[in-house]
């Protein structure tokens, strides 16, 4: 009996916390769903062909445009690598593309505080810098063209189908025009969704550890491995140790967020929970998929210089929010609770629930459910033109009506389009 009452408690904890974040969640995923919308995949490839300031510069920028799911960043990383962008600037997409993205700040801000929010974003730029100076330092020309060789042997990592699809809005005209259209209504709502299903069981898995932990292990040993007792040595240890917890996580992305919530309320010290966040590429699974994608050798250097630049950004971002006294005082996190309760929160779920279901609809009119299907395929041919949002194949091939079970006499067309890029016979609904 006190085997189920322990996990009772730990799944009403874990339930509270979810839906306290929920709306924000949904918020954040709609945010990003209506900024890659607007930003085509062709432009992404065309700006990353070195490694200088302004392009590691776009590659961020960018990136804060792309998805969030870390094994499809990865994914993208290596298909653009492919493609001609230099390998420097595919690493700092991938980078801000887990770290730097709409839905990651805000439901930081709601779970953690908006002073983490801001150190993320602080911090982001400063580890890209340094991951930058790193690469200069200690990759090697030869070593690049031997990641390149491996790279090209394609071999299949993780979500693969998901960083080939480019579900962007195909149409000309002003920002407004192409997303307030037909097309950019399904185009979000693709993505909305994709995005979901891209990061649901990390973050379901990173919820449930976080009502484990925060329900199962006592405070005292948080105070020990965090050496609580000596703020001096724990502003410096948070950052070290923070990057070897996620590691070991086996969580990425959004999903470390509730964990972050559990170690800050143990004790760890702010840039640890900078480090612990930032760290969601090199966590072991991922660290896997680097040596399928680059060779073992390109692969160490990556965790290495990812490690030390993560360390780094964290503690000099603890030093920073230090000085200006921007670090918080509380540690009680108010989403480490029992039970739901009806106030602003309930509302704001009810309302953003209402705007999942809307475009989940439109989602499973418009030949959503085939491109689900195909997420988690392998790679495919990186010359090949990008494919639509709703097909496997390439725009302008003959291929199956994405809403049909049985193939039409159709050339290929964009299910985002209200109408078929080539009609000859009937459209999507």
């Amino acid at each position: 009996m006190r085997f189920v009452h322990a996990l009772g408690h730990a799944l009403a904890v874990a339930g509270g916390m979810t839906w306290q974040i929920l709306w924000s969640l949904i918020l954040g995923f709609t945010l990003s769903a209506v900024v890659q919308a607007l930003v085509r995949r062709g432009t992404i490839e065309r700006l990353l062909g070195n490694d200088s300031p302004k392009a590691l510069g776009l590659a961020t920028g960018l990136g804060i445009a792309s998805s969030s799911c870390s094994y499809a960043a990865v994914a993208l990383a290596r298909a653009l690598f492919r493609k001609g962008a230099n390998f420097t600037a595919a690493m700092v997409f991938e980078l801000a593309s887990t770290n730097l993205v709409i839905e990651l700040g805000i439901i930081m801000a709601l779970l953690l505080g908006w002073q983490f929010t801001a150190a993320e974003f602080v911090g982001g730029p400063i580890m890209i810098v340094l991951i930058a100076v790193l690469f200069r330092l200690f990759l090697r020309q030869r070593l690049i063209d031997a990641a390149k060789h491996q790279a090209d042997r394609g071999l299949a990592g993780s979500m693969e189908g998901h960083a080939a699809m480019d579900m962007s809005v195909k149409a000309e005209g002003s920002l407004w025009s192409r997303l307030s259209s037909a097309e950019g209504f399904t185009s979000v709502s693709h993505i909305f969704v994709m995005e979901w299903a891209a990061v649901l069981r990390d973050i379901a898995v990173g919820l449930l550890v976080a009502g484990a932990l925060g329900a199962w292990v006592p405070d005292s040993f948080w105070r020990h491995l965090f050496f609580t007792g000596h703020p001096l040595l724990a502003k410096v240890w948070g950052p070290l140790l923070g990057p070897v917890i996620s590691v070991f996580s086996f969580v990425c992305s959004i999903g470390n967020v509730p964990l972050a919530a559990v170690l800050w309320n143990g004790g760890i010290s702010f840039g640890g929970v900078i480090a612990f966040l930032f760290a969601d590429l090199i966590i072991l699974p991922i660290l896997n998929i680097y040596r399928k994608y680059y060779g073992l050798k390109v692969a160490a250097i990556l965790a290495g210089v990812f490690y030390i630049a993560m360390a780094g950004a964290a503690l000099i971002v603890e030093a920073l929010f230090g000085a200006l006294h921007l670090i918080p005082v509380n540690r009680g996190v108010a989403v480490m609770q029992e039970g739901i309760r009806w106030n602003y929160t309930s509302v704001l779920n009810v309302g953003f629930l209402l705007v999942s279901a809307l475009l989940l609809v439109r989602f499973l009119r418009t030949g959503g459910p085939a491109m689900l299907r195909e997420m988690g395929g392998a790679a495919t041919d990186p010359n090949a033109e990008g494919h639509s949002c709703c097909h496997v194949e390439p725009v302008g091939v003959a291929a199956h009506d994405c809403c049909h079970e049985e193939p039409v006499e159709v050339v290929a067309h964009d299910c985002c389009h209200a109408e078929p890029a080539t009609k000859t016979a009937d459209h999507c609904p």
